[in-house]
């Protein structure tokens, strides 16, 4: 795809709403659920299943696109309630999903437990990529700057929080970042603020530690903060409706930095949708947010043993390194175990840290929060 094919199809992509689809596959078909971009469905569709499927003619796999986390949501909570009636989920495995949700899941049994005794190839995995043994993670991003070094020369490019917002009132109307609700890299750029304003610490925000009165104290500092940035932004405060249009902005000449996804923008210039002159940059102070996608499996999946051949099966090289060629992710496994060429050729993004945040009810706060203190005038559809 090039570069116009990509700026055509991104747009008429950017108005349709994907809404979840519940038909389940077939007997004795995996059933999987995504609610990740577009372009990890393509990569589960076009790549890993037929990879997988020639690996093992038994099984069918079927990729159904869940929308959003909502969408997951919603089945997770079909998932519980069938399991204490002991009926079929109709779903298998989730392509990424915070297995503590729902409340009480994990204590239920809804979620198998992982470990080197299901999971072959699990002790390879990178120790920065674990999260609890109820998650498997699979390949791994992070939200870094990306910005034309015709206009920005690499040497005077931000690498701290308050480089990088001194940047923005410097050079009004060239930077923009997306709504929080309508992708992750806007929605970590507002992280960062959070932290930013929380002494750097990502451990203060738990899955389970939100309260309203928590929240008000953590969030609001945050909301000052991104208020003042707002005139400064493109178009005196305009904000982009997902990942793509912000990546779309930058590839235009439109503006100068946009925070992006490490994988989607790595993509994006080896595809030529953005120029060789594009650069990247990760603030030093405290990264902005990623993190490791990860795979969870229901116990009381129709085709359980089948959904964890497919877990296991993502921990190959060959399926890690695709990780890494065909979407510019992270491996979930140690670069060790990845090829000499490919941990050379990209040394330079290789991650030592990956801070996160939880979702939740933290999500909702923050994208309400916004929506009311940063940007009161936006429609949320």
């Amino acid at each position: 795809m090039n570069r116009r094919e990509f700026l055509i199809t991104s747009s008429a992509a950017a108005g349709l709403l994907a809404l979840p689809r519940f038909a389940s596959a077939a007997a004795g078909t995996i059933d999987l659920y995504s609610g990740s971009d577009a372009n990890i469905v393509d990569l589960w569709n076009n790549i890993i299943r037929p990879a997988f499927q020639k690996a093992h003619p038994e099984v069918a796999l079927k990729v159904t696109d869940a929308g959003d986390n909502n969408g997951l949501r919603a089945i997770a909570d079909r998932a519980l309630a069938a399991l204490k009636t002991k009926t079929d989920p109709q779903a298998d495995l989730f392509e990424q999903f915070d297995p503590r949700l729902p409340a009480g899941g994990i204590d239920a049994g809804l979620w198998v437990k992982l470990s080197a005794e299901n999971i072959e190839g699990y002790d390879h995995i990178n120790p920065l990529a674990f999260d609890t043994s109820y998650s498997l993670p699979y390949r791994g991003s992070q939200v870094l700057l990306a910005y034309d070094t015709t206009k920005l020369d690499p040497k005077d490019a931000p690498k701290s929080w308050d480089q990088l917002t001194a940047w923005i009132k410097a050079h009004p109307g060239q930077f923009i970042y997306n709504r929080p609700d309508k992708g992750g890299s806007g929605s970590n750029f507002v992280r960062r603020a959070i932290h930013e304003v929380n002494g750097r610490d990502p451990k203060k925000f738990k899955v389970d530690n939100f309260t309203a009165d928590y929240g008000a104290a953590a969030l609001m500092p945050a909301w000052k903060i991104l208020n003042d940035l707002a005139p400064s932004l493109y178009d005196k405060g305009a904000y982009t409706s997902g990942n793509t249009q912000s990546i779309q902005l930058l590839a235009q000449g439109v503006v100068t930095m946009v925070p992006v996804w490490s994988d989607q923008v790595l993509q994006a210039i080896s595809q030529g949708v953005l120029p060789e002159t594009t650069g990247l940059v990760q603030l030093g102070d405290l990264a902005l947010c990623g993190g490791f996608s990860s795979i969870t499996v229901f116990s009381n999946g129709a085709n359980k043993d089948a959904a964890l051949k497919l877990a296991a099966f993502m921990l190959t090289k060959d399926m890690q390194e695709a990780i890494i060629t065909q979407i510019g992710g992270f491996p979930a496994i140690s670069w060790d175990h990845i090829s000499d060429d490919l941990r050379k050729k990209y040394a330079d993004v290789i991650p030592s840290t990956i801070p996160t945040f939880p979702s939740g009810d933290w999500e909702k706060a923050i994208n309400d929060g916004w929506y009311r203190n940063v940007a009161p005038g936006i429609s949320r559809t």
